[in-house]
């Protein structure tokens, strides 16, 4: 597995481009903005693009998704509370296209030999997930380095959120984090030293 993260945008998202090696079939990973230089990257490594998977609705984390869609054919997967007919608010923008597909806990996407988790982490929003790939986690705006997610904007919930981060907690074993925002992380290291996560861990 090949993780390569582009950081897009004003809000500097990580999109991250999740590839199986062997078969070169790839997933994109929260593309917020400039598709064109996701595309790029698609284009020079031989990349085939089948899913496009969203850890959540909000507008820094959706903005490529319809023109990457459109130019690679890849199916787009949302979970339903955060698609723009549910939440009707302008932080929510994006409806899922027609070849598109909801998702939520428990479900599962396989790209080539590569098998996403989906585990169900609102708080941040109510539609928000952790993708779970082999040793990695891609947890959105649920878990940062140090920090995680705000729970001010509409559909925001504090207590949600910290429950999230407790199940993500629990998991066992230690996984690397690729969160949305900032630099990645590990797991052992916010359980250890994640004032959030600990809080969450005794709540």
């Amino acid at each position: 597995m090949l993780i390569k993260t582009i950081s897009v945008g004003q809000l500097e998202t990580n999109c991250y481009v999740v590839t199986d090696e062997t078969s070169l079939d790839c997933a994109v990973i929260d593309p917020g903005d400039e598709s064109n230089t996701i595309l790029d990257y698609l284009e020079q490594n031989r990349l085939r693009c089948r899913a496009v998977l969203l850890t959540h609705g909000h507008f820094d984390h959706v903005g490529a998704v319809e023109a990457l869609a459109e130019e690679t054919g890849a199916r787009v997967y949302l979970n339903r509370e955060d698609d723009a007919e549910t939440r009707r608010d302008l932080h929510f923008p994006l409806h899922l296209p027609e070849n598109g597909e909801y998702y939520a806990d428990g479900d599962r996407v396989e790209i080539g030999s590569l098998r996403f988790e989906v585990i169900g982490t609102p708080g941040h929003t109510p539609g928000g997930v952790t993708l779970r790939c082999q040793d990695a986690l891609f947890t959105g705006d649920t878990l940062f380095r140090g920090s995680c997610g705000r729970t001010d904007l509409p559909g925001g919930d504090t207590e949600e959120l910290l429950r999230s981060l407790k199940r993500i907690c629990s998991l066992e074993g230690d996984f690397e984090v690729y969160p949305g925002h900032m630099d990645c992380s590990t797991l052992a290291r916010e359980r250890l030293f994640n004032y959030y996560c600990r809080l969450a861990a005794n709540s």
